[in-house]
Parts: structure tokens; sequence; C-alpha cells
């Protein structure tokens, strides 16, 4: 009597443990490999350029991994297979089996992304018979739905890589969300325009220029002598006493709303003096007050190798 044959069991397509997922995505040059590195670093079962189709079946095999604390992350862009057409299908059928996608989305002005192409001799994706400059831009269109849909947006133009996996560690390294919001600092020039990742910016052109004394034009706000020209003056330490109570009364008013990060830019004209000294002082006020944050000078020029 012949065998009946056994029904293969379908596998189950919906996960019965969901958790969070990272995925990194933005321009070419942008740093997406920097940060999945340092993803990598803090924990992250990490994975580059994982064809689009798989990511459903790649997830419900890792679901046993994260059971165990392992965090995962993925780059997933213009070379992967099928990605602009399809990932908003795929996320929302992700997003309806219960995993909470977290999009980070890294981007960077023209000129530094010409010149990371340019120092690293690697070919723009898109570039086999455009000019670098057509195929970053013909990017920058293709990516803009995505990029409406982060969660988190950084523009890498004023972080060199070491800086930039300092700050993904700082967000990043728990296992669970924080319990408070981190805020980001960035001082900047107006001749150079305002940081497109900015929340809140503050104009202190209104303080005395230093560049203007004699012995302090070729120095930067982190030199002793600039910040404390600056911090002699009345009207800074005026707008000092109102800045950090305004600090005080907002930031927990967003943590609030749900806000976990805020970004604020500090900018005077050249980005050298005065946004540095008031976003120094800031920093220094939050710390005290043990309150997480990063802080970078978009527009200050770093020393060669840095």
């Amino acid at each position: 009597m012949a065998q009946k044959p056994v029904a293969r069991q379908q596998p189950d397509q919906t996960p019965q443990t969901p958790f969070p997922v990272l995925i990194i995505t933005g321009l070419s040059g942008s740093g997406k490999s920097t940060v999945l590195r340092a993803l990598e670093d803090v924990g992250y079962f990490c994975v580059d350029n994982l064809p689009l189709g798989l990511l459903p079946q790649f997830l419900q095999m890792q679901t046993a991994s994260h059971q165990h604390g392992r965090k995962i992350a993925l780059v997933m862009d213009v070379r992967t297979q099928g990605f602009l057409q399809d990932y908003q299908q795929v996320f929302r059928h992700l997003e309806r089996q219960g995993y909470q996608l977290h999009l980070i989305f890294l981007e960077a002005g023209q000129e530094a992304l010409i010149r990371r192409f340019s120092q690293t001799r690697r070919q723009h994706p898109l570039a086999d018979q455009e000019s670098i400059s057509r195929a970053l831009q013909e990017e920058r269109n293709s990516l803009a739905g995505l990029r409406h849909l982060a969660h988190r947006i950084i523009d890498s133009s004023g972080y060199n890589p070491h800086q930039l996996r300092e700050l993904i560690k700082s967000e990043y390294s728990d296992l669970t969300p924080r319990e408070r919001m981190w805020l980001h600092l960035i001082s900047f020039a107006y001749k150079n325009g305002i940081p497109p990742e900015a929340d809140v910016v503050l104009d202190v052109r209104f303080l005395p220029n230093p560049y203007f004394v004699e012995g302090l034009t070729s120095l930067t706000g982190s030199d002793p002598q600039v910040r404390d020209y600056l911090l002699s003056q009345a009207e800074t330490q005026d707008f000092l006493d109102h800045l950090f109570r305004f600090i005080d009364f907002l930031l927990p008013l967003y943590q609030k709303e749900g806000k976990s990060q805020l970004t604020m830019a500090l900018g005077c004209t050249g980005g050298q003096h005065r946004s540095v000294v008031i976003a120094n002082v800031l920093g220094e006020h939050l710390a005290q007050g043990n309150l997480p944050h990063t802080l970078s000078h978009r527009d200050v020029p770093r020393a060669p190798g840095e």
C-alpha cells in the first residue's frame, strides 16, 4: 500500500517576536559603510547590500538571534537590486508583521561627495556613462522619497570618519531605547548655508565679532583667547543666561513629545569664532546637567589627518 505523501509544512510568515531593525541608506559616499562598521563595533549583526527580496526571509531567520540580544543593521541603497522600485511595498509588509524599522539616511553636500570620490578613486554606481556630478544629482533625486521616510537624517559633510563613528556609537550602542533625548550641537557659517539637519537654528551674529580684534582673527572659538574675549562681553553673558534657561525649559518638552534627538545649529558669519564659543559653552552646560549630546564645528578647518 502506497504511503500517503506527507504535506510539506509552509513556513510561518509572521515572526513570533518582531524586533527593531536599523536600515542605513542614503547617498553614495556619504558614510554608510562607516556607520555600518560603527554599529558592528557595538554589537549589531550587520549586512551590506542584501537583495531586497530576501529581507523578509532574512529577518525571520534572525528572530532567534535577536532573542539572545543580537541587533540587526543593514545597508540598502541604489546598489541593491530593485530597491528603489520596491522598498515602500517591502517596508510596509514588514511593519504590518510587527517589525520596527528605523531608517538612517546619510547625505552630504555635493562638493564633499565629489571630493571623497576623488580621494578614494571609487566610481559612483550610477556614473558609468555620465559625470560624477550628474550621477550624484540623479541619485539625490531618486532617493528624495526615501529621505522623507527617514527617522534620522545625518549630513556627514562636517564629520570625518572618526567623528561619524563616534556619533553613531553614542546614539545606537544601547540595546533598549534611550531614556533621555540626545542633543546634537553644530556650529556653522551662514555664508556656507544652514545645516539641513537642524531642528533649531540660533543666529549669534549679534555678538561682538572677535574676527575684527587684533590677534584673534586667525584663531577660532576653541582658542582660549577668543573664548575669553567673547565671554567677557556683557551681552554674551546676558545671552547665555537666557539660552540656558531656554534649553532647560525646551528639552523636557521635546522629550515628553517623544523626540529622541534634537539638532541645534548655532551660526555666525564665518563659523570660526562666535558660533564655536557658544556651542562649546552650551555643551559644557549640558554636561553639567549630565545631558547626552554631541558637538561638531562644521566650518572650522580641520588639521591634516583629522
